[in-house]
């Protein structure tokens, strides 16, 4: 776990990386056993329950593929690649000063399901490197395997999301890996192939 020194420091640039990333920190809903912090889904008229339900409805889709796979792996080496921001964590409905950032349980369930059945986990975000160990801290924190994570480097934030997020999948092909299921809830998550499935979580109209 990160010192408290290196945490204060990380927690203040993960808040920087919010502001420019997320846009200004969202406003406290009503007092409500289920309400959270809200910004994009709440724009767009979606509470967390709702938020939730659809997430499930995507890993519903996922879950059968990605058991039958890892069913038939052979000597295949497999692995799912995840998005961070409102796929892995509930960045969108948890301030980002307070840490760790909850899990999603939808997908960590599924993770750590996948996890078991012998398929590797990598993370790839579209964060920079300056929070690549608080990151990291944050998935293993709330329950997350990680056998990989890909932050953007200095150079990879002046290139398009998408290409660099395709770029870092075919790394991991390169490392042997057959990935079977890519999940994000942008576009540019998953375009661009290096992945036998996608599946798409909720954005509700968020453009990258």
């Amino acid at each position: 776990m990160p010192s408290a020194r290196t945490t204060t420091t990380a927690t203040a640039a993960l808040g920087l990386t919010a502001l420019l990333v997320l846009g200004a920190a969202p406003t406290a809903a009503a007092a409500d056993p289920d309400t959270h912090l809200a910004s994009t889904a709440a724009v767009q008229g979606v509470d967390y329950r709702t938020w939730r339900a659809d997430v499930a409805a995507v890993v519903a889709q996922a879950r059968p593929y990605i058991e039958e796979r890892a069913g038939n792996a052979g000597g295949e080496k497999q692995a799912i690649v995840l998005d961070i921001d409102n796929s892995s964590l509930e960045t969108d409905f948890h301030p980002f000063w307070e840490l760790p950032t909850p899990a999603i349980p939808e997908i960590r369930t599924l993770v750590d399901d996948a996890h078991a059945r012998g398929v590797a986990v990598f993370f790839v975000t579209a964060r920079p490197g300056i929070i690549h160990s608080l990151t990291e801290w944050n998935l293993k924190k709330v329950g997350y395997p990680v056998d990989g994570l890909y932050v953007r480097s200095l150079p990879d934030l002046f290139a398009e999301v998408s290409a660099y997020k395709t770029e870092k999948r075919a790394e991991i092909e390169a490392k042997g890996y057959t990935i079977i299921a890519n999940i994000g809830n942008n576009t540019t998550d998953i375009v661009g192939g290096h992945a036998e499935r996608a599946f798409k979580l909720p954005d509700y109209g968020k453009l990258s």
